[in-house]
């Protein structure tokens, strides 16, 4: 039996086979399209196994694709890490009592969320390399890395100011009876509960940093969308290799995901495990005392 609530109406017979005609309407369209981009492509000969053959040689993978994902890895994880970092800093820095620290935390984080990256890439690379702060040849990573850890540390402190917010106020009013100081507060209890809550947002938020680090193509840093391109320039098949690329990126984003998911269960399930043994702490009759019967 169908139910309607006040912000949803439970479609009725006709609306569901309604519904039912758009969809099979949408795939057949969708079909239609990839049928005809298929045909366009096989035309050409792009599925020919003459442009798929060099990627079943081990040369081009370590000569073109494998140092290009070791540079897209390597700029990820770096900027995640500092990220997170700046991010929990300045979330926390916008909580500040002092008003003069959340109004410099919260003008810096806004400024650093305006920027587009790839605006920011390329200034930092020039400012690195007038002042030759870096040696050559880590010009392009230090750019890259530092523009994503800015942009995404922004990003990050948001999603930690609101994680914490969301906690009840019990939880602080409970600390602050307890004669905490909002630092041991912060550490020991608000931000260990808020973590779980902000993994979904930060996992997004690391796949973004993973995927802008092509972006460092435009600065000359080898990533794996710049191999890919370099390898279909040289073997004259760079529609192969950005499917290739594609896929590689892919598998690189789903890893990720999967990791995160497997980390916030292992979080939620220890949080409960340890409620578990607290509440079963509480419970311990003091010496002279029966839960069940009163006082002997």
């Amino acid at each position: 039996m169908s139910t309607a609530s006040v912000l949803y109406d439970a479609p009725g017979p006709r609306a569901k086979l309604r519904y039912r005609l758009y969809s099979v309407l949408v795939v057949a369209v969708f079909a239609v399209v990839l049928w005809f981009l298929y045909s366009g492509l096989d035309s050409k000969g792009q599925f020919a196994a003459e442009k798929w053959k060099p990627f079943t040689e081990s040369q081009i993978w370590t000569t073109y694709l494998l140092p290009g994902l070791k540079g897209t890895v390597v700029a990820a994880v770096l900027s995640i890490a500092l990220a997170l970092v700046i991010g929990m800093i300045f979330g926390i820095l916008r909580m500040s009592d002092h008003r003069w620290v959340r109004i410099v935390a919260g003008t810096i984080v806004e400024f650093a969320r305006a920027i587009p990256v790839l605006i920011l890439m390329i200034f930092l690379y020039a400012l690195y390399a007038q002042n030759n702060i870096f040696p050559s040849d880590q010009l392009s990573l230090a750019a890259v890395v530092t523009a994503l850890t800015i942009y995404n540390g922004s990003v990050i402190a948001e999603i930690v100011r609101s994680g914490i917010r969301s906690l009840p106020k019990g939880q602080t009013e409970a600390a602050v009876a307890l004669g905490m100081r909002k630092s041991q507060m912060m550490i020991t209890i608000l931000l260990p509960q808020a973590i779980t809550a902000m993994l979904p947002a930060l996992v997004s938020q690391m796949v973004v940093a993973l995927k802008d680090s092509a972006l460092g193509y435009q600065i000359s840093y080898l990533e794996v969308v710049r191999s890919g391109a370099q390898l279909g320039a040289a073997e004259s098949n760079p529609i192969q290799s950005l499917v290739v690329i594609a896929m590689i990126m892919i598998a690189l984003n789903y890893t990720l995901t999967v990791v995160a998911t497997r980390l916030e269960r292992w979080l939620r399930t220890r949080k409960r495990g340890s409620r578990t043994v607290v509440s079963a702490t509480n419970l311990t009759a003091p010496p002279g005392m029966d839960l069940t019967l009163g006082a002997k």
